[in-house]
């Protein structure tokens, strides 16, 4: 082949991957621009009654965990003060339970089919510590989980500080079976400074990311049952201890622990 053909050849390719990483990249934040919801968490106290509703107790069986923590509603686990949410995990004998932490969600007051769902969260560092920012099938009352769908923007595990995760459960691919994939932070740890998690969710994928970094894309292609994600969901925000996941803490898992939240939004 002539060297001048050759070498066009190869700067055409090369231009076309350039443009190719580029797209990708743009589509997974800014696709999605128009802000529909907000908690910017600017009034100290509790979470607003409007947007959140608390999940109290401890669940069936943990919630389904076997986590070792109570659920209160009480500002020593749960309150808005300097700007954002702060979750507290707390080690005290609580109704039964030896650990105290907090979980809310938006079920019931904003459920949305499709957006961008994001959340600038600074998480703790400790083993058995589980905080996560994440999703359910708005018919889950109806159709019963996995069958609602499950989509976890952000999981964490505290032992591990220098990664996330990203999951979806659905009917033949839940718990163990779960769809997910892992991001790992560069030379850094999440317990020392805020990161923004977040999806970009549209009929038939799920892109996730990590301070604007794609890290996964799941579409039905991915998932060995029914693809259950092309309808409305709701939020949770919680801070899990223990569980069949996590572990329990050890000794060296400091209490009190804090999850923060600077805001959750989302885009459509």
């Amino acid at each position: 082949m002539n060297k001048n053909i050759k070498k066009s050849l190869l700067l055409a390719s090369s231009l076309l991957l350039l443009l190719g990483c580029s797209t990708d990249e743009k589509q997974t934040v800014t696709t999605m621009k128009q802000l529909v919801w907000q908690d910017e968490f600017n009034v100290d106290g509790a979470p607003d009654s409007e947007l959140w509703t608390y999940d109290i107790g401890t669940g069936n069986n943990g919630w389904g965990n076997n986590e070792l923590q109570y659920y209160t509603s009480r500002p020593e686990n749960i309150v808005v003060e300097n700007g954002m949410l702060k979750i507290t995990a707390k080690r005290e004998l609580y109704l039964g339970s030896g650990y105290t932490s907090a979980r809310i969600h938006s079920k019931g007051k904003f459920e949305k089919k499709f957006g961008r769902f994001e959340a600038r969260i600074k998480l703790p560092w400790g083993k058995g510590i589980w905080p996560a920012f994440w999703m359910l099938g708005s018919n889950i009352d109806e159709v019963s989980w996995p069958q609602c769908g499950e989509i976890d923007i952000m999981e964490y595990l505290g032992n591990r500080p220098t990664s996330v995760f990203g999951t979806v459960h659905g009917p033949g691919y839940s718990g163990g079976a779960s769809i997910s994939k892992t991001y790992t932070l560069p030379n850094n740890r999440f317990d020392n400074d805020f990161h923004v998690f977040g999806i970009e969710w549209g009929e038939n994928y799920i892109n996730y990311y990590v301070d604007d970094v794609l890290y996964n894309q799941i579409t039905p292609d991915d998932v060995p049952g029914e693809w259950v994600f092309n309808d409305s969901f709701y939020m949770i925000l919680n801070m899990a201890v223990g569980a069949n996941l996590p572990g329990s803490p050890n000794i060296d898992t400091v209490f009190p622990q804090e999850m923060l939240v600077d805001y959750v939004r989302v885009y459509q």
